[in-house]
């Protein structure tokens, strides 16, 4: 089963004083590499949503294989990015069943990881949401069945989709994402986990 994927990628990055989407991770920018995670994964379409320096982004990148979005609130904070992206989806696919929602800053996400997302989703019968587990909480990336679009759409401000995730009224599956807390916002995040990455491909070697 083929799930939509939006990817949430409008934030200006203000902490890191740099485009995030842009930074180079293990040969490969992070947007880039989310995208091709995505797609690997057989999710389709996949929309990426883009706010502050979109026309960076499609100027540096190739977004030929997906949907783009500019959400024109995207200061107002994450949710209207969400709310952007699932009207977009909604405009291609009226009858979507579900979405994948994701950021474009866990550089430790997988393919496996989210078709793993995917299958616990089939075995659900698109009741549940599927969520990513991580540092003893329940996060994204997560799939939300149609169901739950009201709930995305109706968030405000810099309130993601986390807060739906702490609704214990909703049936919702978790599967372990290792690593997933890994994001980058500042300097030092992205400092810590280059070293990480290099050390864990010392490893492999």
């Amino acid at each position: 089963m083929a799930v939509p994927a939006i990817i949430l990628a409008a934030g200006a990055s203000r902490r890191l004083g740099q485009p995030k989407q842009l930074v180079q991770v293990g040969g490969e920018t992070l947007l880039s590499r989310t995208i091709r995670v995505a797609r690997e994964a057989g999710a389709d379409p996949v929309f990426v949503v883009m706010g502050a320096n979109g026309s960076l982004l499609a100027e540096q990148l190739d977004l030929s294989q997906v949907t783009t979005v500019m959400n024109p609130d995207w200061e107002q904070g994450i949710a209207s990015s969400i709310q952007a992206g699932i009207r977009a989806l909604l405009q291609v696919e009226a009858g979507a069943t579900a979405a994948l929602l994701l950021v474009c800053d866990q550089p430790r996400l997988t393919s496996e990881h989210l078709i793993a997302l995917v299958g616990a989703y089939e075995q659900a019968g698109e009741v549940r949401i599927v969520a990513s587990r991580y540092a003893g909480i329940a996060g994204i990336p997560a799939i939300f069945p149609a169901s739950q679009f009201a709930g995305l759409t109706a968030l405000q401000g810099d309130t993601g989709a986390r807060h739906l995730l702490r609704e214990t009224k909703f049936q919702m599956t978790m599967i372990d994402f290792e690593g997933g807390e890994m994001d980058i916002d500042s300097p030092g995040d992205l400092a810590a986990i280059k070293v990480s990455i290099k050390v864990s491909i010392k490893a492999e070697i």
